[in-house]
């Protein structure tokens, strides 16, 4: 697969959204960076990094063969396979934090912004933004972040840890590819940070209230039983897990 690496852009996300739309992509073709200088998060969060320190690269996927509405897919193929490739870097207690941060040990190691980009006809390619911090130690202000490093005492090569997603990721999408929907659900949610435990939540009005999270629906909403046995659907816009 290419991988394009550079030592600085505002962002591989953006830079890649552009190269798509000037050139055919080859599946699975990568930008890398050592630094960004404009990262985004979810919910145009800043994603910010120590230079040469961490893992910073985005995915191009043609995602055509998918129908719009099961484009939440995508983001629990993506989240289950950085899962696995982080279990096989030998990280403890690795879950995914609804809808696709990567945690181990109740810390955040990676985050993931998905871009579909969509046609009068359909879902026609995602890029797949992924920020790993590997060996950066210091995380002045984020008391939630953590990195490979820190969990593992050993440091990584940045190219070590990409081929392992990447692999995973290949794998993952190919039961995408042939439709495996049960099977990707099942493994997401499996592996779902606070799956029936009791959890706090804030409400986009800034509201907390407790509930157990059950799962996730087709669409990325999350399942969430409230008192008097009342189950309700949330987006990521009407609720924050806190932990």
């Amino acid at each position: 697969m290419p991988i394009i690496k550079l030592d600085a852009i505002d962002s591989t996300n953006t830079y890649l959204k552009q190269l798509s739309s000037c050139e055919l992509l080859e599946d699975y073709t990568v930008v890398v960076a050592n630094t960004q200088t404009m990262g985004r998060g979810q919910m145009g969060t800043v994603w910010e990094s120590e230079p040469a320190k961490n893992l910073m690269f985005s995915v191009f996927k043609d995602v055509s063969f998918l129908a719009v509405e099961k484009q939440f897919y995508i983001s629990m193929v993506t989240a289950v396979a950085i899962y696995t490739a982080f279990k096989k870097l030998m990280l403890p207690k690795v879950q995914i934090k609804w809808p696709n941060d990567i945690l181990s040990a109740n810390k955040k190691i990676c985050g993931v912004l998905i871009e579909n980009i969509v046609t009068q006809s359909g879902l026609r390619d995602s890029i797949l933004g992924i920020g790993v911090n590997v060996n950066q130690t210091n995380f002045k202000g984020l008391p939630k972040a953590s990195s490979i490093v820190n969990k593992t005492g050993r440091i990584f090569h940045l190219d070590e840890v990409l081929h392992h997603i990447l692999i995973e990721l290949k794998e993952c999408f190919a039961w995408l590819e042939s439709g495996q929907y049960d099977k990707i659900k099942a493994e997401y949610e499996s592996v779902l940070f606070k799956k029936n435990k009791p959890s706090t939540f804030l409400d986009a009005e800034g509201l907390m209230f407790g509930g157990f999270i059950l799962g996730v629906t087709e669409l990325g909403n999350l399942k969430v039983l409230l008192e008097d046995e009342i189950i309700k659907e949330f987006d990521l816009k009407e609720l924050t897990l806190l932990y």
